[in-house]
């Protein structure tokens, strides 16, 4: 574990490294330093007096040093990675504690605090090496707020997560026996949470009450974390135990002592206020695994919609030869952790299909979650060839690159069908859905909604990037297998 933590901090370190170096060297060429003529200046230029003024210093104080490593784009960068070794030193910048005070959700108290370092540790930079008096004052100001807030941007997957489409600020927590002065309250990890319920005087002994509970709440709302207090009570039902594992959300539990649980599995014990927090987080597309997974997916999704826009236009024209407009039709959809979304596809049935369907449940062959009709009526004559090639979602892309959707993942449902699930089908709801999946690329004819689920279950349990890469690539071939055909 430690060693997968060395390794994300020295990826980071390397990523900030490069990142500030060339900004640095780039602003300070073109920017900080006057490119006008100087008369006094070696070369006649602002930037030679500097390099003069570092070849001086060598000369003096570090003569071993060949004259060739002697300018300032490369004091730059040992600059850059000297500050960097210090403020990575620090807990302050490394570690984002969520169990610690927080009576403030915004994050100006933290650029401040890195702007200090950074302006003082830069000034002195520049007071060092004799270049304060050569560089512009109102370009030398901005510098000094642009790096902090790359600093602050980088500081740790929050707030990339954020800017992606993930933000903590909007998700959702529900507490158990939580007084409403609890103290506990202030921690971060509530501060930066939104509290959508709050169940009192509920027995924790009683596991398939608190299930229920936060079933219901799963079902209704997008929820990410889960807090129980627990008083003095130091056991939990075996039976809540696993499911709190398996729920694949944060977990936060508060007890006087200290938990003892039935399964071994990571988690982070804390004491604050002289009791125990024990915090678990099994959201598996969290932090850096889901700002890769969202990179992947933006990358893919843009070169897809550049290079079929002409299928698009095609398309679209095809649908309103057939049955007038519009091409496109949008539905509410059931995304991550609950979250409702538009989802858009190129429209396929009559107008108004949706409505009909209560109308048409006694023609289903499929069970009651999923909802299909051989030779539906409502599918308009001439739009079978999108529908078997899958063609009708491709604008799909775009809730990709919004963030609603990922490329690969389970297929979302209407509200309507995640209500008729029971809480381990809810488990397909804690990853983002996708246009494509396990079932699309093995069973895409599946009656069955066990059948979905295994998939889904399957490709939860088993994701990686290599995963998502490996269902990408076999996609395209499931299209025209006649083994698999179209939804």
């Amino acid at each position: 574990m430690k060693i997968n933590r060395y390794i994300k901090y020295s990826l980071r370190f390397l990523f900030l490294q490069s990142l500030l170096t060339y900004i640095s060297i780039f602003y300070f060429n073109n920017y900080l330093v006057s490119t006008e003529y100087c008369e006094f200046c070696v070369d006649n230029t602002y930037l030679g007096q500097i390099n003069a003024n570092l070849l001086e210093d060598r000369n003096r104080f570090f003569s071993f040093i060949p004259e060739n490593y002697i300018n300032i784009n490369i004091s730059i960068g040992i600059f850059i990675f000297i500050f960097l070794v210090i403020l990575y030193s620090t807990k302050f910048y490394t570690y984002v504690n969520e169990l610690s005070f927080s009576l403030d959700r915004s994050y100006l108290d933290e650029l401040v605090s890195i702007f200090l370092l950074w302006s003082t540790a830069f000034i002195i930079f520049l007071t060092m090496f004799r270049v304060s008096h050569l560089i512009s004052r109102g370009s030398l100001l901005l510098y000094t707020f642009l790096v902090p807030i790359f600093l602050l941007l980088f500081r740790n997957s929050e707030y990339i997560s954020s800017a992606l489409g993930r933000s903590v600020t909007n998700e959702n927590l529900i507490t158990f026996n939580l007084e409403d002065d609890s103290v506990f309250r202030n921690l971060r990890i509530f501060t930066f949470r939104n509290i959508i319920k709050e169940f009192e005087n509920i027995d924790l002994n009683k596991a398939d009450k608190i299930i229920e509970l936060i079933d219901s709440e799963n079902k209704k709302n997008n929820l990410n974390l889960i807090v129980l207090n627990f008083g003095i009570k130091d056991s939990i039902d075996i039976v809540l135990e696993e499911y709190l594992i398996n729920l694949n959300k944060k977990v936060l539990i508060i007890s006087k002592d200290t938990v003892k649980f039935n399964n071994i599995f990571l988690k982070r014990e804390e004491v604050v206020s002289k009791y125990v927090m024990t915090y678990f987080n099994n959201d598996i597309q969290y932090g850096s695994k889901y700002i890769l997974k969202r990179l992947l997916d933006i990358i893919v999704a843009v070169m897809c919609l550049v290079l079929l826009s002409p299928l698009f236009i095609l398309i679209s024209l095809y649908i309103r030869y057939l049955d007038g407009g519009p091409a496109l039709l949008k539905q509410i959809r059931i995304g991550l952790h609950g979250k409702q979304f538009n989802m858009y596809k190129f429209r396929t049935m009559k107008k108004n299909s949706h409505e009909l369907r209560k109308d048409l449940e006694k023609l289903n062959k499929h069970d009651e979650v999923i909802f299909k009709i051989e030779h539906d009526p409502r599918i308009i004559k001439g739009t079978n060839i999108l529908r078997n090639l899958s063609l009708d979602e491709l604008p799909q892309l775009v809730n990709v690159i919004k963030g609603n959707m990922s490329i690969v993942g389970p297929r979302p449902l209407f509200e309507e069908d995640t209500l008729l699930f029971n809480e381990r089908y809810m488990r397909r709801l804690n990853v983002l859905p996708g246009i494509t999946g396990l079932l699309q690329i093995n069973d895409r004819n599946a009656s069955e909604f066990e059948t979905w689920y295994k998939y889904d279950i399957e490709y939860i349990e088993n994701w990686s990037l290599y995963l998502d890469l490996k269902i990408m690539f076999k996609t395209p071939f499931a299209l025209f297998s006649r083994k698999i055909k179209g939804l």
